[in-house]
């Protein structure tokens, strides 16, 4: 049509646009597409009325398609809808605005995949959102257009996609072609590219996510609050002081426990009753008594079973099958109204080693003692306990003992300390696992004397049992009760001081003048004479004992479970046993917790600050490596150009802060090995859940040692390497760098919590960083990877990382310029980017919320395998 015919466009029913030559003036485009372009618009205004209705016409009414031809071969096509147009009366140019623009690249033609090296696939394909077209008056038979959208901006400037040599055409209905002039014509401002669904639903559950954990911690707070509330507070829980004043008597009858393992054979595991051998006896028909108020000795050369036995009184959670009944009495023969507390001191000291003397007991208390209890209470019953071992006068010393942290106390002072930590929960039975092994035999007469203070303690007796390794002559004195163990039966059960030679003098073997009591037990036990090993074995329920022993029926023997055996012509006695490791009891074992989840994050949270400020190595260590790095990295590359190696550069620059990250984050799988210990030693006691502890440890680790380092080193590299001067930008880019050294921490407590072996986590953290390496897009285009490899790079949190890092960085505008062999190029470094890389230059957000998932994947995994595997098991 002709210049003079262009102010009627606006009421022209089809509108097509022919480019006969498209000569761009970049002469990059023209050096790798130097052949014949042609541009196809067709525009539809009023399908109603064009002259063959689906055939001049091809689309619903405001809609445009187009083609594009290279050397006579279709390589794309387009298509957009609600299209308006404008015109300008002074100029008389003319504006189209389209929505919904989409695009799609047709596989093996010109433009995409014939030439590997210019592959506009993805760009192409990525061309979306609003469209601009804006023609200038046509001149001598052709005009000039822009094509305006955000990502043509980014490739070719803020004009988009300039096109000359445009000529015009129509196609309508005679009637429609007159001398009308009077158009309507509306306008629309332009808009960015919209939010994809994927990415909209990702942010509602993020949302979600957050809206859940002001709803949990709102909930927990109401939770503690009505359990400081609650009546019957004191420093026994629910027990009454009459029932403290009391005491519990423990007996346990005909305990047996094995060691069993699979059979060999098959290639699958299996869980049938014949599918594990008979086992190792370690425990056979034990049984015991021991009165409220007493202590009672259990000794036995190495292997006899005393810490089996310890083990299973005190509820352990064993790998074999135990058997046998445990039962709880009062004074006055009646079973108690509730399961009593029972304290375990396992027999190795690990202790908070930052925390004092105090603080630790205080630690316990918050956690042990009911919610209901006050502050002042907890305070004084943790007074309370250090008068009673005499370690007051430590209150205020650190306990130390471990690799920096200095001397700390003594190895009697730490045992007393061990035993505190269970004293201040106030349990009615305490059992000790040699409690006196690795002191010399002052500190061992010590412990021994407190325990028996603590057992006739007239005001709440407390009901002592203890493996002893070797005793001397004053400390085997302390002993009310003796329990001598020899292979896994009783070789002895009755009172302590002289009873038990008697008895054994009775039956021919007695003690040397002069000799050690316990001496001689021992050595009875180490080689029993077969006089005593035919023997029945002595326990509570026969009839025949040593002098001093119990032979009626006991005391709430009634309320123990029946055991029935396998078979009576079995030559060893079997029982039908639990395969969790634990006795049968009329007193079912409590599976909650004395505080509220709340309370034991605030407790937790408190001693992870305080070991924070105490131990300041671990993040000035982090902090300073973050800040040299930082300056390294920024020096290396600094002020990056804008050149095509400049560029190399900025992607290199992001690749290395991301590699950075995930090697930092191996200390994260470090601190969990050096705490473990701690944790299962009070989950088994139950302190706290696992799930407080484990938000504790991400709280005061991954802030001060993950995101402030990840946000010193990143600042520093980021200003000194000159990446895009947007604060936006700088807060995008922080945003990526934080959630992914979140993602990699997590990533190694996770191991940390799978793995016992420390070596094997971190040899698997390393393999894993070197895989996100591979996959990041750096080293290798993604396109080029064998298919059967390919879908390996959706499981690297490092490609996502440094898609999102390098799109945010090239989305500013960035344009390579750069002369190569004397040609100048003024090229965008966002098709650089997807031609080189190949990442898609809308993938920022949906990079975001994949690294959250990757984020809420870890943070589940390791949530359930610290509920499910990092337990206690003996």
């Amino acid at each position: 049509m002709s210049h003079s015919a262009e102010p009627n466009l606006a009421r022209h029913v089809i509108l097509s646009l022919n480019i006969d030559e498209l000569p761009l003036t970049d002469v990059v485009r023209t050096a790798l597409y130097p052949g014949r372009t042609e541009l196809n618009i067709l525009r539809t205004i009023d399908p109603s009325l064009s002259t063959l209705r689906n055939i001049s016409d091809l689309g619903d009414k405001g809609s445009v398609r187009a083609q594009l031809w290279y050397n006579d071969v279709e390589t794309f096509y387009c298509q957009a809808s609600n299209c308006t147009q404008s015109e300008d009366s002074s100029s008389g140019a003319v504006s189209w605005q389209c929505d919904t623009l989409s695009c799609t690249c047709i596989p093996g033609s010109p433009l995409c995949g014939a030439n590997p090296i210019a592959d506009l696939t993805k760009t192409i394909n990525s061309l979306g959102g609003t469209l601009g077209i804006k023609c200038d008056p046509p001149s001598n038979g052709s005009s000039t257009c822009s094509f305006v959208q955000d990502i043509l901006k980014s490739l070719f400037g803020a004009n988009g996609l300039q096109l000359s040599s445009c000529t015009f055409g129509e196609c309508v209905q005679n009637a429609v072609v007159t001398g009308n002039s009077n158009s309507t014509a509306t306008t629309t401002s332009s808009g960015g590219s919209s939010l994809g669904g994927g990415v909209i639903a990702g942010l509602a559950v993020v949302g979600a996510l957050l809206l859940l954990a002001v709803i949990g911690i709102v909930w927990g707070w109401l939770v503690q609050r009505k359990a400081r509330a609650a009546a019957g507070s004191g420093l026994g829980g629910t027990a009454s002081q009459a029932e403290r004043k009391a005491g519990v008597g423990i007996e346990w009858v005909d305990v047996g426990y094995t060691i069993q393992t699979r059979k060999r054979g098959g290639l699958l595991p299996t869980r049938g009753a014949n599918d594990f051998d008979d086992g190792k006896v370690i425990l056979n028909g034990i049984s015991g008594r021991v009165q409220p108020g007493e202590m009672m000795a259990i000794l036995g050369p190495s292997g006899a079973g005393k810490t089996s036995l310890i083990e299973l009184l005190a509820g352990k959670n064993k790998d074999g099958i135990a058997s046998g009944a445990l039962t709880f009495f009062t004074p006055s023969g009646t079973p108690p109204p509730r399961r009593p507390r029972i304290g375990f001191v396992d027999q190795t000291d690990i202790l908070p080693s930052t925390l004092t003397v105090k603080e630790a007991l205080l630690f316990a208390a918050r956690l042990r003692l009911p919610e209901s209890v006050s502050e002042a209470d907890k305070a004084a019953r943790v007074f309370e306990v250090m008068q009673q071992l005499g370690i007051s006068d430590l209150a205020d010393m650190k306990i130390g003992g471990t690799f920096g942290q200095g001397r700390g106390v003594s190895g009697g002072e730490m045992r007393r300390i061990s035993i505190g930590l269970e004293l201040v929960a106030r349990p009615e039975i305490l059992i000790l696992d040699e409690p006196t092994s690795g002191l010399d035999s002052a500190s061992a007469l010590k412990v021994a004397t407190v325990l028996q203070q603590l057992a006739r303690d007239p005001d709440s007796p407390t009901t002592v049992i203890a493996s002893i390794h070797q005793p001397s002559s004053q400390l085997y004195r302390t002993f009310d009760q003796l329990l001598v163990l020899s292979k896994g039966r009783t070789l002895y059960s009755g009172a302590g001081g002289a009873a038990p030679t008697t008895y054994f003098a009775s039956r021919g073997y007695p003690c040397p003048d002069m000799y050690n009591p316990a001496d001689h037990l021992l050595d009875l036990a180490t080689a029993p004479p077969s006089t005593l090993t035919s023997r029945p074995n002595v326990s509570s329920s026969s009839t025949e004992g040593p002098p001093g022993k119990v032979t009626n029926g006991t005391p709430g023997e009634k309320d123990a479970l029946e055991l029935r055996p396998l078979g009576s012509n079995s030559p060893s006695r079997k029982w039908i046993g639990s395969r969790d490791g634990k006795l049968a009891t009329s007193h079912p074992d409590s599976l909650g917790y004395p505080s509220t989840f709340l309370t034991q994050l605030e407790v937790l949270s408190g001693r992870e600050w305080t070991n924070l400020k105490r131990d300041k190595s671990l993040f000035i260590a982090h902090f300073g490596v973050a800040a040299i790095l930082g300056v390294f990295c920024g020096g290396l590359y600094y002020n990056t150009g804008i050149t095509i190696a400049g560029f190399q550069s900025r992607v290199g620059c992001l690749f290395f802060l991301g590699s950075l990250i995930s090697f930092m984050s191996l200390s994260a799988l470090y601190n969990i090995v050096e705490i473990k210990p701690l944790f299962l030693r009070e989950r088994a006691g139950r302190y706290y859940s696992p799930s407080a502890w484990l938000l504790a440890r991400v709280l005061f680790d991954v802030i001060p040692l993950r995101i402030i380092p990840t946000i010193v080193v990143s600042t520093i590299t980021y200003w000194m390497a000159g990446l895009s001067a947007d604060a936006a930008r700088f807060f995008k880019f922080l945003l990526i760098l934080v959630l992914f050294s979140l993602a990699m921490a997590l990533y190694n407590f996770l191991l940390a919590c799978t793995f016992s072996n420390g070596g094997i986590a971190i040899l698997l953290s390393a393999l894993f960083n070197l895989f996100t390496m591979t996959f990041a897009g750096f080293f290798v285009h993604l396109d080029t990877i064998p298919p059967v490899l390919r879908w390996l790079q959706w499981l690297c949190p490092l490609k996502y990382c440094l898609e999102a890092l390098s799109v945010n960085e090239v989305g500013s505008g960035l344009m390579i310029q750069d002369s190569l062999q004397g040609v100048p190029v003024n090229i965008s470094a966002q098709l650089i980017m997807t031609m080189l890389f190949g990442f898609g230059p809308n993938n920022y957000y949906r990079d975001v919320l994949v690294i959250f998932a990757f984020v809420a994947g870890f943070a589940v995994a390791t949530i359930g395998t610290v509920w499910w595997l990092l337990r206690e098991r003996r």
